[in-house]
């Protein structure tokens, strides 16, 4: 029988890069799945090529692992998938996209997006921020979590990852991806739209989406039913063969 902590779940954070915002999935999860979560520095401008540098130096050496990459880690996940270590068994990517979704974040173009980034610790920002990312999913903790999370990551590195997903397009990458792919989308995403998946879809022919009634935050709204997706995804991938110490 194929069993969920046979692979180590690898997990990519979102735009704030703290990875603070996994915490409801991973008490979602069932207690015998391996969990790494790798984080990206709030203080430190690094783009993509120099945070997959970073995440590809964290990853496991000697176990079989799958990577997921939510939402603005996409297309790291993806560019790593396309040239994998030889432990990567799956690829998961939640609420995420190839290339810059429209219109979503590409809405956020010169002088409006620096004015956004301003007052992005300002208690202005807190409602249209829960607006966007949890929408009516929202609850207090959940808020609270948000805005905790978001106080660690500058303007400066926040408007850099925010031009960084306006400028990415690694969709010709996905053509050598070779692990299985399993795609989450948010049925109430305002950030990024079902085409980003159907993008990827077409690109990548095996990937498997799977709807979830939920927002653009989809793994701290709807954790539950995130984790029974993700564990069926890995179940399905069968057993890892060993790995050499």
């Amino acid at each position: 029988m194929t069993h969920p902590s046979a692979l180590r779940l690898v997990l990519l954070p979102g735009m704030d890069g703290t990875g603070d915002l996994f915490e409801p999935l991973r008490h979602a999860m069932r207690p015998c799945n391996a969990i790494d979560v790798v984080r990206y520095p709030g203080t430190e401008v690094l783009g993509y090529d120099e945070l997959e540098r970073r995440v590809r130096a964290q990853l496991p050496a000697g176990q079989p692992f799958v990577l997921l990459g939510e939402s603005f880690s996409g297309p790291l996940a993806i560019a790593i998938a396309a040239a994998p270590p030889p432990n990567l068994r799956g690829l998961i990517l939640c609420c995420s996209f190839a290339r810059s979704p429209a219109p979503g974040l590409a809405l956020l173009r010169g002088g409006l997006l620096e004015l956004a980034m301003k007052f992005l610790h300002s208690d202005r920002m807190r409602g249209p921020m829960r607006h966007l990312l949890l929408g009516r999913f929202a609850t207090p903790r959940l808020a609270g979590m948000l805005q905790a999370s978001l106080r660690q990551v500058t303007t400066t590195v926040m408007t850099h990852r925010l031009k960084e997903v306006q400028q990415v397009n690694v969709i010709d990458r996905l053509s050598r991806v070779r692990v299985p792919a399993l795609y989450l989308r948010a049925m109430h995403d305002r950030i990024v739209p079902e085409e980003a998946a159907r993008i990827i879809q077409r690109a990548l022919p095996g990937l498997r989406i799977v709807h979830l009634p939920g927002p653009h935050g989809l793994l701290q709204a709807v954790p539950e039913a995130a984790a029974r997706a993700i564990e069926t995804f890995c179940n399905a991938l069968g057993d890892p063969e060993p790995t050499a110490p």
